[in-house]
């Protein structure tokens, strides 16, 4: 129960962590992307921009994650009793759940970027 309770607030602390560094970079990138938007970017184009710079790092992190761990499960598999260390279930699982909260993360200010108003962001600085 301790463990999963520590996993849970990892898990939190991750997203909360996502999206700050999200919600950041597209702070900083406003007049960056008031001028795409002006020069003719719609928004699917700016949220798929923001998308991606959110989740390539993500998806980077996951494989190595990922990797690191298939390496290291012989090492794990004298601690764990009756137990598969490679279950596919649960990598599967676990990929699935880290890129839907990163998914979450990012969206929030990827969808703020794509409904700014061009001329608003670039009198902003």
């Amino acid at each position: 129960m301790l463990l999963a309770a520590l996993a849970g607030v990892a898990l939190i602390l991750s997203v909360i962590g996502t999206y700050g560094v999200i919600h950041q970079s597209v702070a900083t990138r406003t007049q960056e992307i008031g001028i795409r938007m002006a020069l003719g970017a719609n928004a699917p184009t700016v949220l798929r921009m923001v998308l991606s710079g959110g989740l390539t790092p993500a998806v980077a992190g996951l494989i190595v994650g990922l990797l690191g761990s298939i390496a290291l499960s012989r090492t794990v598999a004298t601690f764990l009793y009756e137990t598969n260390p490679i279950d596919p279930v649960i990598y599967a699982a676990v990929t699935v759940l880290l890129l839907g909260v990163t998914t979450a993360a990012c969206l929030i200010p990827a969808r703020r970027a794509a409904r700014f108003d061009p001329m608003v962001a670039l009198r902003q600085h």
